[in-house]
This record gives C-alpha cells, structure tokens and sequence, in this order.
C-alpha cells in the first residue's frame, strides 16, 4: 500500500465496520486481519469483549474509506462467523509522517516521525528494522531500539519540538 500521510490532514468519510464474534476460532483472527489489510482496509483491530449470557467473544473492527466497503463485507461475512454488521461513521485526523533512517552499530533502522502543526511531536523506531537487526546480530531487541532512537535524537541535536525524550508529547507542547 502507498504511503499516503505526508501532509497532515483529516479524512471525512471514513467507516468503522463492526461485527461481534462468540462462535468463530480466534485462531482465524490474523488471517481475517491480513485478509482485510490486503483489500485495502486502513486498520483492523479486536477486541475482547462479554456477550449476553456471559460469553466471552471478539468485537472485530475494521477502518476503512467507504469505496471499499462492499471489497471489505464480503470478507467479513466469507471468512467469520458473523450474521451482521453495524457501521459507525468516522473522519479521521492524521498527522503528517516520514520516515527518516538511523544508523546504528548493527545497520540501519527507519524512524517514522510524526508532526502536528509542523512540529514533530512523535517518532519511533520500526520495530520490523529493529527485529530484523537484533536477530542478524544477536543481540536483544531492546538495545536495537534504544540505539535508534538515540541515533535519532543525536541527529537532531536532542530537539524534539513538541515530543518529550520518550517519542510522546509533552504536556508543554514544546
């Protein structure tokens, strides 16, 4: 899928699709999920929850633009369980993201840097570099990680605008 989030900006028209699952094997879960992504769903995310009579189940939701609902349905009612959907709609406010690699001792890590108003207020490395890294050379992933993110703070010369040290907002702002 393109990268599409250069700019900050809010995308109107935009549904949540919702089904509620007590009889399907959560087994199924991570396919239905790829499943979904691959037809072009912005995210797809579950989450447990309790049904009547004290079931437990999974609140399947599925983030998508409104062309591509009929594509994402019939997955939906093919690959689950399901006999309905619910529709919530949704606009959704994206912040502007790049990507910016890092060196480190072990190879390159790209950190996806997130911006409201111009100021980066985000930034974290991608776990999959990070992954990658720490199994080609043995070490824990955790020091992969924090080197990236110190390789890009050190490339900033510690300025982060509006993120604090953690890759998060401070309460600031600034």
């Amino acid at each position: 899928m393109p990268f599409m989030h250069r700019e900050e900006h809010v995308d109107e028209g935009m549904l949540i699709i919702q089904a509620n699952l007590d009889d399907m094997n959560p087994e199924h879960c991570p396919y239905v999920t790829d499943r979904l992504l691959e037809a072009g769903a912005n995210d797809v995310y579950w989450i447990p929850i309790l049904m009547k009579k004290g079931r437990p189940g999974l609140m399947l939701n599925v983030l998508t633009d409104e062309a591509k609902l009929g594509d994402l349905e019939s997955i939906i009612f093919t690959e689950t369980s399901t006999l309905g959907l619910r529709y919530v709609r949704a606009a959704c406010h994206r912040l502007a993201r790049s990507f910016e690699p890092v060196e480190t001792p072990w190879g390159t890590v790209s950190v996806k840097v997130g911006r409201y108003k111009g100021d980066l207020v985000q930034f974290a490395p991608e776990n999959r570099d990070c992954e990658r890294l720490a199994r080609e050379h043995n070490v824990p992933l955790k020091a992969v990680y924090e080197e990236a993110r110190r390789g890009f703070l050190a490339s900033r010369d510690g300025k982060v605008d509006g993120a604090d040290e953690s890759g998060g907002t401070n309460r600031s702002g600034r």
